[in-house]
């Protein structure tokens, strides 16, 4: 099997039937499990945190608010970079590299939680490394959003982003499982002696990392043996970066930060943020639901857009968003632990919709405005063009967007030091989602806008 594709026409229906539907879809469902392992590796410190001081780690309640927050902030830098690497080195090279260096963190965080004496520091930089986790999504949805074509873009989008997403859920569920058996025996290191008040237990957390080692092995050989290059999608930075001179690109960061932002910041901060709120309630076990239903919700739901409209969908998400982020203040008021699980279950299930809704909008998007732009050009040189910039963007989208996963837990720590709660944080989400409601209206849904979608 040769893995670069000379001649790709996905648009061209004989082509996609006879020979393009199996390669897209190959490269797709290599793809989906190789981005569920690295969201796994990014969102681990959400749940080894909590475990650190009762197993003999003297690190304050702000040092681990950081190990928290600082996957996030080198995830969404490092999907800056990662957005752009596709398109210059391959979807099959790059996918295979990405997807081995998650086995950085996965090893050495194994081996530094066995040490109580390993330092500070040492975690910030482990910490850091799990942002390679995050960065791995930018370039693999530039890289799947070349091989559909725009009846099934979003679709495919919304599988590999959404079956992807499920790996939050799946860190959140699987971690306290296997930190609690030694699975490894003798080869991962012995058990640490967990102690919380009057109750001790033996404790694996090095498992919490060396869980995903076999796993990340196995797709990085998947990647390189299974995955393919397009030839047309090869292009340097200087011609993607022309999409930062088009105003949809930055139109569309603020709208994807409102549906992913929010849905991985949710996903960093809900287990704290119940805990704090909610302390008689043993809510950890209840974790990591809301995740499983924004993924699950954003795999699932990429047809609605496929046929409604991005735009029109976006509309209702942020409308629904905006009702549940009013129905946790009343919740938090009146003290009710299940209504404010009820109404985070809400917007966990719409900002998986909304983050299928968006990406769904930005190729037609980028088509539209490319037919405007290249008037005498022909339908292949404007596709081609499209391709290149919708992809560039898709991934630059998802950098800015990913800044969620630090900015939502760290504004829920300002808002607390500043007035003793988290009732304006919350009250800034719901004026930034207004703000998003708007702009897609205005843009992309009003009767006599430029683009409608």
């Amino acid at each position: 099997m040769t893995h670069v594709l000379e001649k790709w026409e996905p648009e061209n229906e004989k082509f996609w039937q006879s020979e393009g539907r199996a390669i897209a879809n190959r490269n797709l469902w290599i793809s989906i499990p190789a981005l569920l392992l690295a969201f796994s590796v990014w969102m681990v410190w959400s749940v080894v945190v909590v475990n650190l001081k009762p197993i003999g780690f003297d690190f304050s309640t702000s040092q681990l608010f950081w190990l928290t927050a600082l996957p996030g902030l080198s995830g969404a830098t490092l999907r800056i970079f990662y957005s752009f690497l596709v398109p210059i080195f391959g979807g099959r090279l790059f996918t295979t590299l990405s997807t081995a260096s998650l086995l950085i963190p996965a090893v050495w965080i194994g081996y530094a939680v066995q040490d109580v004496t390993t330092p500070y520091s040492t975690f910030l930089l482990l910490a850091f490394l799990c942002g390679l986790g995050g960065g791995n999504f930018a370039s693999s949805m530039a890289n799947i959003s070349f091989f559909f074509p725009k009846k099934e873009k979003g679709n495919a989008l919304a599988l590999n982003a959404g079956l992807g997403n499920t790996g939050v859920s799946v860190v959140q569920f699987v971690v306290p499982i296997v930190i609690n058996m030694g699975i490894f025996g003798a080869v991962a290191g012995p058990a640490q002696e967990w102690v919380k008040g009057d109750l001790t237990k033996d404790l694996w957390l090095q498992n919490a990392a060396f869980v995903w080692v076999p796993f990340i092995a196995l797709a990085t050989i998947a990647a390189w043996l299974g995955m393919n290059d397009i030839a047309s999608a090869r292009a340097s930075f200087k011609e993607q970066s022309i999409i930062f001179q088009r105003k949809h690109n930055w139109i569309m960061c603020w709208l994807y930060t409102g549906t992913f932002g929010s849905f991985i910041g949710y996903s960093a901060g809900f287990p704290l943020l119940a805990k704090t709120q909610f302390a008689e309630v043993d809510s950890l076990g209840y974790a990591f639901i809301g995740p499983l239903l924004g993924a699950l919700s954003r795999a699932a739901t990429g047809w609605i857009s496929d046929k409604y409209g991005g735009g029109r969908v976006t509309v209702w998400v942020f409308n629904s968003m905006i009702l549940a982020v009013a129905g946790v203040l009343y919740a938090l008021y009146i003290h009710s632990f299940w209504l404010f699980f009820a109404m985070f279950m809400i917007l966990f299930t719409a900002t998986g919709v909304g983050n299928a809704s968006t990406f769904q909008m930005i190729p037609i998007i980028f088509r539209d405005d490319l037919n405007k732009r290249m008037k005498g050009s022909s339908d292949a040189e404007i596709l081609k063009q499209a391709e290149k910039e919708s992809a560039a963007t898709i991934g630059f989208t998802s950098a800015i967007a990913a800044y969620g996963a630090f900015l939502i837990p760290k504004s829920y720590g300002t808002s607390i030091s500043m007035t003793g709660g988290v009732e304006a944080a919350l009250i800034g989400f719901i004026i930034f989602y207004v703000s998003c409601t708007f702009l897609t209206w205005f843009f992309y849904r009003r009767k006599g806008a430029d683009i409608q979608c």
